[in-house]
């Protein structure tokens, strides 16, 4: 699975990214570990966080 993180971090290695299918999401310092979410979660916090 394809895991993305914002263009904004650009070639920072501390970022949080997403899994393409919105299901986890996971450290970009430590890829080995991802923490499953519920897509409405993920669309609940992009709707937090764009307010």
């Amino acid at each position: 699975m394809e895991w993305r993180k914002s263009s904004r971090s650009g070639n920072a290695t501390d970022c949080v990214e997403l899994r393409q299918d919105l299901n986890a999401v996971r450290d970009s310092k430590r890829p080995g570990v991802s923490l499953p979410v519920s897509r409405g979660a993920i669309h609940d916090l992009i709707a937090k966080i764009v307010r």
